[in-house]
């Protein structure tokens, strides 16, 4: 999770993450973990900014040979 979500929009100081999405996509999250640990995997979640995060979690791994992300749109 991107802190940075929460903060407020460049055009008029809404936040990107309001309340009740960021409700919702945590019970996303928890319900993804769920399905995903009864077919023998898991989901590794992680809160910081991504390009630190990222980078962090590939040394942990230490076996990562391919990474792929989708940049958000900006309009």
């Amino acid at each position: 999770f991107d802190p940075r979500h929460c903060l407020g929009t460049h055009c008029y100081g809404f936040p990107k993450t309001g309340p009740h999405w960021l409700w919702f996509l945590l019970q996303s999250m928890r319900d993804l973990r769920e399905t995903l640990q009864t077919r023998g995997s898991t989901l590794v979640v992680r809160k910081g900014r991504p390009e630190d995060v990222v980078c962090d979690l590939i040394t942990q791994l230490g076996s990562v040979t391919v990474v792929v992300f989708h940049e958000e749109v900006r309009e």
